[in-house]
């Protein structure tokens, strides 16, 4: 509470902040992950280079961000690594279908709603201790203010710097959406999310998982392409629970 109001007085002492938001976004003041500790992860990779992050809903399908393909782009995802660079023991497959949300960058003036992408692999992995699912609300949610959550990815450390061989954690806790809402009409209450914490995701870790109480719930987004963990306007996500009708009418239900 304490945090929250101090950040609210904060916001009342520039309320005219000016700022341009960035699409693509990575762990920062995190650790390291324990070795495959979380075996939902994989890496959306482009001419096998991480661009994004995302994770397994079921052993055929991975959701990600809507932004981390261009039209046309040949993605592949990368299941069960833990260093990017130690490939040996993970699996590389081929994406058959991309399913981004129809409202996705429809409108100008939020460019970013629905920023939500399910990848079909070509083929079901085999799941194991390496390789696993995370499970998704399977009804409307609404996540409390003060949650304990954590997000994870591969990105950068600072800004301008290469992607994270070894996925990297953070612990953040939910915001409230009057917080939230400081991004303007960008930010989208019904459909996205923020979160506050020491350590959060910036360039890199677009499109990885916001979990809590061991449930996917949301899915990084965007934040400001000069900060990161920026302590004025919070990292945003999509919040899953908003989009369950568009999701089951493209994952089979198990």
């Amino acid at each position: 509470m304490i945090v929250i109001i101090t950040l609210l007085l904060l916001g009342s002492l520039v309320p005219n902040l000016s700022f341009t938001a960035s699409v693509n976004v990575r762990i920062v003041n995190g650790n390291e992950a324990p070795p495959h500790s979380r075996p939902y992860m994989v890496s959306v990779q482009r001419n096998r280079k991480h661009v994004c992050g995302g994770f397994l809903i079921s052993d055929q399908f991975v959701m990600t961000a809507a932004h981390c393909r261009d039209d046309n782009e040949i993605l592949t995802v990368v299941a069960g690594a833990n260093k990017l660079s130690i490939l040996k023991r993970s699996v590389r497959i081929s994406v058959s279908n991309y399913s981004k949300h129809p409202q996705y960058n429809t409108n100008p003036r939020t460019p970013d709603m629905a920023d939500l992408m399910i990848l079909k692999l070509d083929k079901k992995v085999k799941l194991n201790n390496k390789i696993n699912t995370i499970p998704i609300p399977t009804t409307p949610v609404k996540i409390s203010v003060g949650t304990d959550c954590s997000v994870a990815g591969w990105g950068a450390l600072e800004l301008g710097g290469p992607s994270r061989r070894n996925l990297r954690e953070a612990n953040v806790k939910i915001m409230d959406d009057a917080i939230c809402a400081r991004w303007g009409r960008k930010y989208i209450a019904q459909e996205m999310m923020c979160v506050y914490g020491h350590g959060g995701t910036c360039k890199g870790d677009s499109g990885g998982p916001l979990v809590c109480n061991n449930i996917a719930v949301g899915v990084t987004s965007f934040g400001l392409n000069n900060s990161c963990n920026d302590p004025y306007l919070n990292n945003v996500y999509m919040k899953i629970s908003a989009f369950l009708p568009w999701i089951q009418g493209i994952v089979p239900p198990k």
